[in-house]
């Protein structure tokens, strides 16, 4: 009989499975790829509201306040990882379309499901979702600027305000919102407990039925551009490598605890593919599609990078202290 804790203890192995189907179905079908990827954001949503019911919203003022951690999060995201993306494009330089959509995924920390990965990660989701706002309204603001130090004018012009703005909206404020009736719900009546209760068995399932949407939805991009994208690879593995380090040492510097610690390792970790992959199509001809291809093998190899996260970072990078 399959349970809560079956589920939670055999989550690596239940994720890995749907990428492998995924990728296999958009392999094998690309008009099935097709169909698929308009569910992307949906199944985040779903996703996102899940997991938004098991956090007790009444703490989140106690996470705000948590300016050590906010201090750190920042430093990390908008100085120290820029500077990692500058130093690796500069040992793997790239044409001018595949660097637009190098910088344009890595250089936005993800605002969605990184809360999800948080949790499942053992970090500390409560303090993620209270920074998604500040991490939206700052990545808006220095994007351009990273792209105009970066690459010049030309690239700092694609920004447009409208898909971060969308995506903050469809994917965290409406299910944010829908999450807290069932919370005020189950407080009041007996059939809004249930409704609480079933909640607590979706975030498994639905992330690996988003996992399968991301990949099966994206593998033809991926493949049909292999040549150009195979350069990227270096530098996706290389970030997800060196990323988890730099927030690790921070996490020492700021005196933050191993479940806090974690969160600002995922936030490092975990780029906004999903948001900014619109960015990329807005460019010109065979730029866009270079771009996106570019985007999507990052969301490729960033998938496979969380599911080691999970693995790894509560057991051997932010492990709890010891108690004497």
């Amino acid at each position: 009989m399959v349970t809560r804790e079956s589920l939670e203890k055999n989550q690596i192995s239940v994720y890995a499975a749907a990428l492998i189907v995924g990728g296999i179905v958009g392999w094998a079908s690309p008009r099935t790829g097709g169909f698929l990827e308009p569910m992307v954001s949906f199944g985040i949503a779903v996703l996102l509201f899940s997991m938004f019911c098991q956090i007790p919203f009444l703490k989140l003022r106690e996470a705000l306040s948590n300016g050590r951690f906010m201090g750190a999060l920042l430093i990390v995201n908008f100085i120290f990882i820029p500077l990692l993306v500058y130093i690796l494009i500069q040992v793997f330089p790239q044409p001018s379309p595949v660097l637009i959509g190098v910088c344009l995924v890595l250089l936005t920390p993800c605002i969605d499901y990184v809360i999800v990965f948080t949790q499942l990660g053992k970090g500390n989701e409560r303090l993620m979702l209270a920074s998604t706002p500040v991490l939206f309204v700052i990545q808006m603001v220095m994007l351009p600027f990273y792209l105009w130090l970066f690459m010049g004018q030309e690239a700092s012009q694609i920004v447009r305000i409208a898909p971060f703005i969308e995506a903050f909206i469809y994917l965290i404020i409406a299910p944010l919102f829908v999450a807290l009736a069932v919370q005020l719900s189950a407080k009041k009546h007996a059939r809004g407990l249930k409704i609480l209760d079933f909640t607590a068995w979706l975030p498994v399932p639905l992330m690996a039925f988003v996992l399968f949407l991301v990949l099966g939805s994206q593998m033809d991009r991926v493949v049909k551009d292999f040549d150009v994208i195979i350069a990227v690879i270096p530098i996706y593995v290389l970030f997800h490598i060196v990323s988890p380090l730099i927030s690790r040492i921070i996490s020492s510097v700021f005196r933050i605890g191993p479940s806090d610690g974690r969160a600002l390792i995922f936030s490092a970790g975990t780029r906004n593919s999903l948001v900014v992959l619109p960015l990329a199509l807005t460019l010109p001809g065979e730029k866009a599609t270079i771009a996106a291809s570019v985007i999507v093998t990052q969301t490729v190899i960033e998938l496979i990078a969380e599911l080691l996260y999970i693995k790894f970072v509560p057991n051997f990078i932010y492990r709890d202290l010891k108690v004497a």
